[in-house]
């Protein structure tokens, strides 16, 4: 390969890094909605359980609090999901690749990261956190309107996007695990005005309302929400339409370059595919969505393992829980 194997790898932890950044501030957005009601305020201890950070986080809180979380996933230089590490990592990664990177796209995340080292305590409580998640999304999004526009289009591309949708995919995941694990056993409130306007926000969360209503104009429901987040091929967060994604970079990185090494890697995403487009969503909730969701992440890790083996000189990673696996992460392994 013309790109060196520690070039790669810094090109596809940054898109996953920034993507990690602009999900992990969705779900916090939401949730601080959700806490508005009786049953969300008592909630925010399921981010903390849903990314795997129990342990960790009660070393340092005694209780899982609105003030508590929103820190530690924001603020807290300690904690690697935190913001302020994610976008530290994302920018150690650029400055390694300051000569495959346009200078736009370095500039950006220096700024970004820079900024949020300035947020004080004060600037993230609950009352302004739906602000600041507003400026961290748009942030990212600007990030990735910079590098569609300015990154060159050669083997450091498919990185990217192998990175971006990896990522998304899982995100997504998550994103839905952690509402509907919230929301299910209230069964009370099916077709409620309450529970129509949770699972908007879940859709909302993922600027997948507008898109949603194209595909359902009228009515909404658990199952269906779940379904088009998972299969939806039109919605671009989708896991179907991320899976296809990665399964298309993959094929097209190997035949343009060449590659011999990846078959492993494209091997496990057919079988994802395969198993994303066999199961309808009915089935999926009466076997266990949460399982399912969580069988989904594995196999993401799994796919992330092999291409370090393929691509990056790593041996694959020990199963890994939520959060998605990091860069230091699969280097140690």
């Amino acid at each position: 390969m013309n790109l060196l194997a520690r070039y790669a790898e810094n090109i596809f932890w940054m898109a996953r890094y920034m993507e990690r950044a602009e999900n992990l501030a969705r779900i916090l957005d939401v949730h601080e909605t959700f806490a508005r009601d009786k049953r969300g305020a008592s909630n925010w201890r399921s981010i903390v359980q849903l990314n795997g950070d129990d342990a960790d986080f009660f070393t340092r809180h005694q209780k899982a609090t609105a003030e508590t979380v929103v820190h530690y996933y924001v603020l807290d230089q300690r904690h690697p999901n935190s913001l302020v590490s994610i976008i530290r990592m994302a920018r150690e990664n650029a400055r390694t690749l300051r000569p495959w990177i346009s200078t736009e796209m370095w500039t950006q995340i220096n700024v970004l990261y820079n900024r949020l080292l300035e947020l004080q305590p004060k600037d993230v409580t609950v009352q302004h956190l739906s602000r600041v998640c507003a400026w961290l999304k748009e942030a990212c999004q600007t990030h990735t309107g910079i590098t569609e526009g300015t990154f060159y289009r050669d083997q450091g591309w498919y990185f990217y996007q192998l990175g971006k949708y990896i990522e998304r995919a899982d995100q997504t995941t998550r994103l839905l695990d952690i509402k509907y694990h919230t929301l299910l056993p209230a069964s009370a409130d099916d077709g409620s005005s309450l529970d129509m306007f949770q699972w908007f926000t879940v859709l909302r969360s993922a600027a997948g309302y507008h898109a949603f209503r194209r595909v359902y104009p009228r009515g909404m429901t658990p199952a269906t929400v779940a379904g088009f987040m998972l299969y939806n091929e039109g919605f671009p967060r989708s896991v179907v339409m991320c899976v296809r994604q990665i399964d298309g970079v993959l094929t097209r990185l190997k035949s343009r370059y060449s590659l011999r090494r990846g078959s492993e890697a494209m091997e496990k995403v057919d079988e994802l595919l395969g198993a994303l487009l066999s199961r309808p969503i009915e089935a999926v909730i009466r076997d266990g969505l949460h399982e399912y969701l969580d069988w989904v992440q594995q196999q993401l890790c799994s796919v992330t393992d092999e291409m370090g083996r393929a691509f990056f000189g790593q041996e694959p990673a020990p199963a890994i829980p939520s959060p998605a696996q990091s860069q230091s992460q699969v280097q140690a392994g």
